[in-house]
Formats: C-alpha cells, structure tokens, sequence
C-alpha cells in the first residue's frame, strides 16, 4: 500500500470514529460539537462543572457523590479492600455484608480516601521549558524537579485537604495540574454480601448477560462531621431507555491507543507474555490456599479476585495484539503520521527520528526487563513487608534531600499519601505473606537463573520456603506503631536496625536504584521525550480535537444505552431481578444469597437490573456514575464485555460496551432486600 492509501485509509478510520461513542474525554476538552451531531445535547459550563465536582476519585476506582451529605457510590469490589482490612476471623464482612442505619454506626476505612477534582491548569509552557533541549537523564531529572515544584506550589500549607499531580497528556503534547480536594476520613455505609455482586463469579465476569449488585456506599467525613458538599447526582428512579444518551464519569486507569507501533509489539511479545506465564500459576497456588479454610479463603480473597480479574484483562489484550487487523491498522496510523511528518521541513528535521528511537529503547527494555521487574519492580518480594521496609529505607534517604531532586515517590506533595499507606491499621497476616514470598522468590530463581549474582545473593543456601519464614519471623513491620515510630524518628534507626525486612531493603538498594537509573534513563526517557516530539506532529497533523490515552485521572465518555451482535444474534441491552432468580443454582458461583432467596416475593422481579452501554471506559473506570443529560444517576459503571478488552488499543464501537448496574435495580434491592429505608430517604432528598 502506498504512503497516499495509507494516509486516506487513515483519514478514513478518523472521520469514522468522529460520529463513533469513542474517546475518554478530559473535561477541559469535550467534543462538543460531536456530542450536539449525534446527540443533540451541548452541555453547558454549569453543567460540566458540576458533573467534575461531583465525581470523585476512590484511588484505582472511580466514585461519586449521590447527596449534600458527603454519601459516596461505587462498586463493591472498589471497597473490597475495606471490607475485608475491618472483616476479622469472627466477622467477616465480605461474606456477610455491612449497613448503618445510623451515622453513628458507620464504619471508618484504613486505608481508603476520596480525592475530589478541583482544578485544572495547563502547565504545558512549563515544563517544555524546564526540559527543552535535554536527554536522558538530564532530561527525566528536569521533568521530576518542575512536577515536583508544580505540585508542592499547588498544595503549599494545605496537605491535609489538597493534593496536587502533574498529568501527562497525549505522551508528554501537554502537561495539565490537576488540583483535588482530598477526604481522608472514609467511613463504610453499605456493602451488600459478596454473593449478590458476584453472583456468576469468574465465568460471567466480562461477560452479558449479567445479574450482579455491584455496588456500595461510603461517606466523607471532614472534621468528624459528614462532609457538606454542593455539587452531587440525584437518582433517576426510571433509569435510562434504548437508545438514551448515558455519560460516564470517572478515571479510566491506563490506555495504550498512542504507542507506536515497536512499544505494542513489545507489550505483546515481553509484557503480557510474563505476566500471565506468572499470574496463572499463582492463581493456582492462591486457589489451593483458599481450599485450606475459611480463614484462609477470607485472607487471600482480594489477591485472588483481582488477579482473576487482570488475567482476563491480560489474556483480551494479547487477543487483541495479535490480531492481524489490529496490528495493520496501527501501521497504517503510524506510516501516515510518518509520511505528513516527512513532508514537513520543520517537522521532520525534530521528529522523524523519534519512532526509532522508541523503537531503539524497546531493545534495551527487552534486555533488562527481568531484572528490572524482579529488582526495582520488587516482583522478587511480592509482600507487604517487602513494600513498607523499601518506603522506609528510601524516605530516609530522600526526605532530606531538596525537593526537586526526590525520586517523584517522596516529591512533598505525595508525603500524606506516603504517611497514610505507612501509618495504616489495616492487618497484616504472616503465613499468607510467607506464602506470596516463597513463590515470588521462587519464580525470581527460575526466570534469573540460579547462579545469577543477585539470585545467590538473596537465597544463599536457602530454599524459597526457608528464607521466606525468615524473613518474615524476623520483622516487626506488621505493627503500625512501629512503622510509625520509624517514620517519626531518627533515621539512624532506620538504618541500624536489624529488622529483617530493612536490611533486605537497604541490602538491595543500591542495586535496584542502579537498574532503575538504566531504565529511566535509556528507556523511559527516551520514550516520553520521543512521545513528545510523535505528540506535536500529531496536533500538527490532527489539532487536540482527538482525545489522549487515559491516565487514571477525571475523563468523560458518552453513549447509548445499547446492545450489540454476537455471532449473528442481538444481545439486548437490560436484564432482570427475574433472569437472576432463573440462573441461580444455589451452588458457587451461580447461588443467590440468603437474604435474596427469602425476600422474592417482595421483590419486583420485572425491575431492570444490569444493562449495557455504547460508552468507552477502560480499566480504573469501575464506580463511575452513568448519567443522563439531566446529571441523573441511572446506573453504575462495573464492567466491559469481553469485546472491552481490545480497548486499550482501539474502541470498536459495533461491539464494545460497559456494563453496569442500573439506578432502578439499585433502589430496589435497598428497598425490598435490604430495608435500607435511612439510605433511601437520604438518596431521594427526603
């Protein structure tokens, strides 16, 4: 095909995906005049700013506020964590379930808060200038010092109640500051059983038809007091129609839809390839511990539910890369950008070069990859212990350092995130640990070798399963008090003490940040620097009317509510109360709880109850609120069909859809099973 036919092939895919429900928009750039096209709706700035204020940031999951009083709606398994850090071998509350019919009995979370956004800046001028004209490791020193100058400006004396993040945009096109309002206080108001979101398990998960109350509720506090907020979606009872346009808002983890096309074929070939050769035969050994016991099956819950859950993810996006068309349209996308850039003086004396020399850093990545992960990428330690005592170690040595030549990680502005993941209550249970560390070092052994040099450093004469029960015996790090009294103290304490765990951290330290120097300087800069150049060519070529790869920040997508064609057949876009009573067998993963099963009756079986839309979400998107033009709750973002897991890299509109529950199915559970009257009096405003 000719550099022409492949420019016009790519115009072509453009001028399709303009009408198409594709992008995750930042709220500073929506497509408005799409939206009025094929929608007829062009919100105004009122109502842009109170859909941002009133959607929030859970960390990885996505939230909003559903009433002045600070109440919080997401999915239940973005508050599994919760669940199951205040569950004990006495109550368990995952199984069982939670709600506080009074304030006074709701539940405050360790390690959860809520971030709100505030504010967004360009700060693009900025940091072009701060790295203008530098490489490698100049370069990645002068982007961490001006973000952490921005961020620590940005929050000044208000760590408490403000964090502040430097977001990357269109591969480093352009910088934006995001200014949120954090609540660190988080209380648990209502989780139903893990049965009713679940129900289906791991077989119906990325699947449709689907029958699964996957929601919760928590609560800001400020103060002690629930927070008073303005700006928050009421519920539409009715929920959404066929064919109704559906927003969803929230903060999409991570989308790969700019890479070129060396750094896919290094995701498909390197990335994927490890993590699911790993990640299924830990999910072997995390199954066969939860066999051992119900204490067992209560600890390791979490880690199994969410490696069960980006395995499928991983496994959909290594369909996706090897798929023949996908790859031909990346290169087709990537000859046309080079051929506009070729034909441009100015442009391809700056970035011609740059996809080779991406394509120059994916070799190195190939080459150092292992150690990388296993090392700075702490895959070799695959504990909490592990986690603090390298938090510890590195803090005191890079708290005392000027701000702007802190790893990013200790940067001021991210110090209270820092505290609260150290000062956390939330258990710690050895025996799981020591279970996750011998297979880490068990694995660390079999992909490094056993005479690699830092394989024989760490094991010696030990076996995986001898040196994991040392390590873990000989820490005290599962205490909050001491982790605390560490932090506080002088940090010869940290260096001196003979804690396990610290010495293994400051054993390894030098190595780890050696490797990691190799990575940022010849790869991750190399790529963010080149990324830059490929992004101006690109607004040169297509202007900012397209929208970046998502970033784990506030984006905005719209859609219909939609079903779609499975092999020759329509899948409608609602289910039913009654459909999830007809598949129930009363045997895992297809067994209705207790409460369910005695409430049928009460129950109006005919309710919507989970239905799928045309919107673009990805991964960091579950507890979005969907909602209508009014700004109307009328479901609950929890899901994407199995056609989702391509999105990463392309939306297929046709066929990619995001599940979730609907507002109507949500009232009704709250008031025909669980009797929530408070709740509902709260939600409806009365």
């Amino acid at each position: 095909m000719s550099l022409r036919a492949l420019f016009f092939a790519f115009a072509a895919v453009l001028t399709t995906t303009t009408f198409a429900d594709e992008g995750m928009w930042t709220f500073d750039n929506l497509p408005r005049d799409a939206m009025k096209a094929k929608y007829g709706f062009n919100p105004d700035q009122a109502w842009v700013d109170r859909v941002m204020h009133a959607s929030v940031n859970l960390g990885g999951c996505s939230a909003s506020m559903i009433s002045p009083e600070g109440l919080v709606l997401t999915n239940h398994h973005c508050v599994a964590g919760c669940l199951q850090q205040i569950s004990s071998a006495k109550k368990n509350y995952l199984q069982d379930g939670f709600l506080a019919r009074k304030r006074e009995e709701e539940l405050q979370c360790p390690a959860t808060e809520v971030s709100r956004l505030e504010q967004i800046t360009d700060m693009t001028k900025e940091m072009s200038t701060a790295t203008k004209g530098l490489v490698g490791e100049a370069y990645k020193n002068a982007q961490n010092a001006m973000s952490a100058k921005l961020a620590a400006d940005c929050v000044g004396d208000k760590k408490d109640t403000v964090r502040c993040n430097v977001v990357t945009l269109y591969q480093g096109g352009q910088y934006h500051l995001y200014r949120y309002h954090r609540f660190s206080d988080v209380r648990l108001v209502w989780a139903p059983e893990d049965a009713a979101p679940n129900f289906g398990g791991d077989p119906d998960n990325f699947n449709f038809p689907r029958y699964g109350l996957d929601a919760a509720m928590l609560r800001a506090y400020e103060n002690g007091k629930p927070a008073v907020v303005k700006d928050y979606f009421p519920f539409s009872s009715s929920g959404a129609k066929t064919d109704e346009l559906v927003f969803t808002a929230g903060n999409p983890g991570r989308t790969n839809r700019a890479l070129t096309v060396s750094q896919l074929e290094t995701l498909r070939d390197v990335r994927l390839i490890n993590i699911m050769r790993r990640g299924y035969e830990f999910r072997g050994v995390l199954t066969q511990y939860a066999k051992l016991g119900t204490e067992q099956a209560r600890v390791s819950y979490n880690d199994l539910f969410f490696l069960e859950n980006g395995l499928k993810v991983a496994s959909g996006e290594l369909a996706a890369l090897q798929s023949p068309d996908l790859m031909a349209r990346k290169r087709a996308e990537e000859a046309s950008l080079r051929a506009f850039v070729a034909a441009n003086p100015e442009l391809k004396a700056e970035a011609y070069g740059a996809w080779d020399a991406i394509t120059r850093a994916q070799a190195v990545l190939r080459e150092t990859v292992n150690e990388y992960d296993a090392i700075e990428g702490v895959r070799a330690f695959n504990t909490r212990y592990f986690g603090l005592a390298r938090t510890l170690v590195r803090a005191s040595v890079e708290i005392v350092k000027p701000n702007g030549d802190r790893l990013p990680e200790f940067a001021s502005a991210r110090l209270p995130l820092v505290e609260r993941q150290l000062f956390s209550p939330a258990p710690i249970y050895p025996e799981f640990e020591k279970l996750k560390l011998e297979f880490a070092l068990t694995k660390l052994r079999e992909t490094l070798g056993t005479d690699h040099p830092f394989v024989v450093q760490i094991l010696g004469k030990e076996s995986p399963e001898q040196a994991a029960k040392r390590l873990v015996d000989g820490t005290k790090l599962g205490d909050p008090t001491y982790r605390k009294a560490l932090w506080q103290g002088d940090s010869a304490a940290i260096e001196k003490s003979d804690d396990a765990f610290l010495k293994l951290a400051r054993e390894i330290d030098v190595q780890a940040r050696a490797i990691r120097k190799r990575y940022e300087n010849e790869v991750s800069a190399v790529e963010q620097k080149n990324a830059e150049l490929i992004a101006k060519a690109r607004f040169a070529q297509l202007g900012t009317k397209v929208y970046p790869d998502a970033t784990g920040t506030l984006r905005l997508s719209f859609g219909a509510v939609q079903g779609w064609m499975e092999r020759g057949k329509p899948v409608a876009p609602f289910t039913d109360f009654a459909g999830a009573f007809n598949r129930n067998t009363g045997a895992e993963p297809y067994a209705l709880p207790a409460l369910w099963l005695q409430s049928k009756g009460k129950i109006n079986l005919a309710q919507n109850y989970n239905f799928v839309t045309s919107n673009d979400i990805i991964g960091g998107n579950s507890g979005s609120p969907m909602i209508n033009r009014n700004a109307e709750i009328v479901g609950l973002a929890f899901d994407g069909n199995v056609h989702s897991h391509g999105g990463s890299f392309w939306f297929d509109s046709a066929v990619n859809r995001t599940i979730g529950v609907t507002s109507g199915g949500i009232l009704e559970a709250l008031k025909n099973i669980y009797g929530a009257t408070e709740l509902l009096a709260e939600i409806k405003g009365k």
